[in-house]
């Protein structure tokens, strides 16, 4: 098995060193210091007082790896809508595309019933560039919940977590699906596949499209956001228009908004990661997790005056200070155009 990760970054290297360890055949895209350091030394990983050192190929050229069994897209959604031309020496004819970002993805409503089948969400594929690149028909979901950072180059800190959770599009239990979940597992890590990876996708979404711009906004870590009660309160109120939103194109939730929240402060002083970009002067993934669930809100004319002002002063923020919008004014305008 063949996989490319496209973005060895913290959680792409983690997945990397992970799956080869586990014995398939991985390559990294990868770039800079990072690369230069995974060329001469490997990636390393260190998880639970132990190192793990693969050395595998990498490049900053997909045309030096060449076809692949699997690509997983480790970017921020932004980076991945910039790269989607550059996957195709990567792909032959059976390629899978794992797309391994946070928020909703582009590819949301292939495989939906008719009424909504292949509808473009244009917040996070302006010009349906993602679309006409890859092609709906080659993804499989992915939802990320480790947490790890690199901490020098070549070198990364898994924090927590070993799960995620993979599913088709179009709800079938591929050969493809399950082949890709039996890599991760026969690397340690923890494949939870679904019938429907879209829940999934919200559940996780649910708490990032609050607790990340409340506390960019605010600088607050997020159990002050989920406790303190004028930022839980706002909070939920996002998450249940949200959860109107997403029910209405059929996505269902396991738990409840309540619970949601009281998980979320459990997680104790974390800097959220819209909050750590913020401050570091970085783009922000505003879009892929809230101006994308605003859209889907349009299209079912729905009212959601929570997440609109939320979002409204998360972008203003990101105006102000540079780092936002992410993607370049040109598109921006053709998104406009095709939507």
């Amino acid at each position: 098995m063949k996989i490319c990760i496209y973005g060895a970054g913290a959680i792409g290297g983690y997945m990397a060193v992970m799956l080869k360890r586990g014995g398939a055949d991985v390559s990294l895209i990868a770039r800079g210091p990072h690369l230069q350091a995974i060329k001469d030394h490997g990636l390393t990983v260190r998880i639970d007082g132990e190192e793990i050192v693969e050395h595998m190929t990498a490049s900053d050229d997909p045309a030096a790896i060449g076809p692949q069994d699997y690509v997983i897209v480790a970017l921020k959604a932004h980076q991945a809508w910039e790269t989607a031309s550059a996957l195709s020496p990567l792909l032959h004819d059976k390629t899978a595309v794992v797309t391994a970002q946070n928020g909703l993805p582009w590819w949301y409503f292939h495989g939906l019933d008719p009424a909504y089948a292949d509808l473009r969400l244009q917040s996070v594929d302006p010009g349906n560039r993602q679309w006409n690149a890859i092609g709906p028909e080659r993804v499989i979901g992915c939802t990320v919940y480790p947490a790890a950072e690199i901490v020098e180059p070549g070198v990364i800190q898994h924090i927590y977590g070993n799960q995620f959770g993979l599913g088709e599009p179009d709800r079938s239990n591929s050969e493809r699906v399950t082949n890709l979940a039996s890599a991760l597992e026969a690397g340690g890590l923890k494949a939870r596949l679904y019938d429907d990876i879209r829940d999934d996708i919200w559940l996780k979404l649910w708490g990032n499209l609050c607790f990340n711009p409340i506390s960019a906004l605010t600088g607050a870590t997020l159990d002050v956001v989920a406790t303190e009660p004028g930022t839980r309160a706002l909070a939920r109120g996002m998450m249940l228009e949200a959860q109107e939103v997403a029910e209405h194109f059929g996505a269902s939730f396991r738990v409840d908004v309540d619970r949601r929240i009281n998980g979320a402060a459990k997680v104790g002083a974390h800097r959220t990661s819209m909050l750590q970009d913020a401050s570091r002067g970085r783009p922000i993934e505003l879009d892929a997790l809230l101006t994308s669930v605003q859209e889907m809100g349009r299209l079912a004319n729905f009212e959601t005056p929570f997440i609109d002002s939320v979002l409204a002063l998360a972008q203003q923020m990101g105006r102000v200070k540079g780092i936002y919008p992410t993607f370049p004014d040109g598109e921006a305008e053709q998104s406009q155009l095709a939507s």
